[in-house]
């Protein structure tokens, strides 16, 4: 691994300084008590807060309702429609497929979409995964630690997490992942080779750099969760981290709307999400503000699978 600083390493390219040059609704958590829209969501803490935004932004706010991965109050329950509709809080990309799942057999009705930053787990052709943007995933280290800067290597990192490898720059590493259900987690560490993770590794709720508090602590991090964070549109949970380079860059991702097949046609879902011309693809202004980069393939249908 290169263990010279670099000046880009330690801040999220340019991330603290990006200029908002339009306006943009900020990110709040769920809708208001009352508050019922047309499509509800959950899923992915990656993807919770651009989703907040384009559902302030797209039909004055009247469409998409994005129920947060979790809350600042520690909320567990969410409540997705007027009469019925109250389920647990589901953290991350495979608890929010799977709550979508759940309500499809069940036909419960009160589920429309899981929010996903990660692809298929399991063939099939029951769900479609929607691609909208995508984002890229660094190594949040502490800023005021000797790991700030270094540049790890694919090979070191899944070394790390199997815990053959214990220092670097002399202190000891506490690698950590995120919590079971999170799409990072998943994405991670099939990006590093599906290591078999060893007793030193650590769990910690995805995107929350206070949770790193020691020197030699490291986790994945999602460079546009930070730069939300760093510029104030949601609550600034980055805490003293900076985000690495991995192999001089970082790894990229499609992050996705994972919808029922049979759903596609249906009039409301493909005018929000299905093709180029959708509301979430054409809304590119909040979702570049949010840190996420715009996707050739926006609102393609192509991708399919069980979870």
């Amino acid at each position: 691994m290169n263990v010279k600083s670099r000046a880009f390493a330690g801040a999220v390219v340019g991330a603290a300084a990006l200029s908002l040059t339009v306006m943009v609704p900020v990110a709040s958590a769920d809708p208001g008590p009352g508050d019922y829209r047309v499509l509800a969501g959950v899923g992915s803490d990656t993807t919770q807060d651009v989703l907040n935004g384009l559902g302030e932004s797209i039909d004055a706010g009247t469409l998409i309702a994005s129920y947060d991965a979790i809350t600042e109050d520690g909320d567990a329950d969410i409540k997705t429609r007027l009469n019925g509709c109250e389920l647990p809080r589901p953290n991350g990309s495979s608890a929010g497929i799977a709550a979508l799942n759940n309500d499809i057999d069940a036909g419960s009705g009160c589920l429309d979409f899981a929010r996903s930053s990660r692809g298929v787990q399991t063939a099939g052709d029951d769900l479609t995964w929607v691609p909208f943007a995508s984002d890229k995933l660094r190594i949040a280290v502490r800023g005021d630690g000797p790991l700030a800067g270094v540049d790890f290597s694919t090979a070191d990192l899944k070394s790390i997490y199997e815990c053959t490898t214990t220092q670097v720059n002399g202190v000891p590493v506490t690698p950590l992942v995120p919590q079971s259900g999170s799409g990072t987690r998943s994405f991670f560490l099939s990006s590093i080779g599906n290591p078999a993770l060893g007793s030193c590794v650590g769990t910690m709720q995805e995107h929350d750099g206070r949770e790193l508090d020691s020197a030699g602590d490291l986790a994945p991090y999602s460079v546009a969760k930070y730069t939300s964070q760093v510029n104030g549109l949601i609550p600034d949970h980055h805490g003293a981290t900076v985000l690495n380079t991995i192999d001089g860059g970082e790894y990229s991702r499609d992050v996705y709307n994972v919808v029922e097949t049979a759903r596609l046609s249906d009039p409301v879902i493909a005018d929000t999400f299905v093709g180029a011309g959708s509301k979430v693809c054409q809304d590119t202004a909040t979702v570049e503000a949010y840190g996420f980069g715009t996707v050739a393939n926006c609102g393609a249908t192509t991708l399919k699978g069980e979870n």
